[in-house]
């Protein structure tokens, strides 16, 4: 099998690849890093010291960053549903909501788990007050413009969709989506029941008790 995947099930960003892999039934290998697989965080660390996953193994080419990663799925390993339109200018809008998924919802949720990993009341206080102020603001901006689509961009699942599963998932459980917002809310429903999502966030059910906000009873 030429395609390996190091990360691990409870991690947003490798959920945002297994998604894409998902829903296209691209063959691959899931090589878990943690401390039960040395010999994967070893492999893993040698061919990207950076630490960060996931981390895409191709025979002998080596494929970071989640957004990168998706994309050269598409090109190399393509599938039924295409994640990047063929137009340029769609593709464009399709990055751009990529992007606004991960630096505006799921880094703004990423600052109250930092907070609440120092294990320090303070840091996990302001960490979670600028957290709630900067989704909030992400969550008004997707409620108008999620308006009207069945999916970010409109009516096609892409590589949006991919990052907007797993972001506001997390989101979610950090910072309530309000009933003041139910376009958002409903598109966070049909992530849900979306099969390749609902797949990943089977696989990750048992590491709940990681999060370190407190997993809330639902999802």
């Amino acid at each position: 099998m030429s395609l390996a995947l190091y990360g691990h099930p409870f991690s947003s960003y490798t959920q945002k690849v297994l998604i894409a892999l998902y829903e296209n039934g691209t063959p691959f290998e899931f090589r878990c890093i943690g401390p039960e697989t040395p010999q994967h965080s070893a492999e893993w660390l040698r061919r990207w010291p950076l630490r960060k996953f996931p981390l895409l193994v191709d025979g002998e080419r080596d494929v970071v960053e989640t957004s990168i990663i998706i994309e050269y799925l598409q090109l190399v390993h393509p599938g039924t549903v295409r994640l990047l339109p063929a137009d340029p200018v769609a593709a464009l809008d399709v990055r751009f909501l990529d992007r606004f998924f991960d630096l505006h919802v799921m880094n703004a949720m990423q600052l109250a788990v930092n907070g609440a990993l120092t294990g320090d009341p303070v840091k996990r206080r302001d960490g979670l007050a600028m957290a709630v102020e900067l989704l909030e603001r992400a969550y008004a901006w997707l409620e108008g413009r999620l308006a009207g689509r069945t999916w970010a961009a409109g009516e096609d699942f892409t590589l949006a969709d991919c990052a907007a599963a797993p972001s506001l998932f997390y989101a979610d459980w950090t910072h309530r989506i309000s009933e003041a917002f139910p376009v958002l809310r409903a598109y966070r429903a049909r992530l849900l029941a979306r099969p390749s999502f609902a797949r990943a966030v089977e696989e990750a059910r048992k590491f709940r008790p990681l999060f370190p906000l407190g997993a809330p009873d639902r999802d």
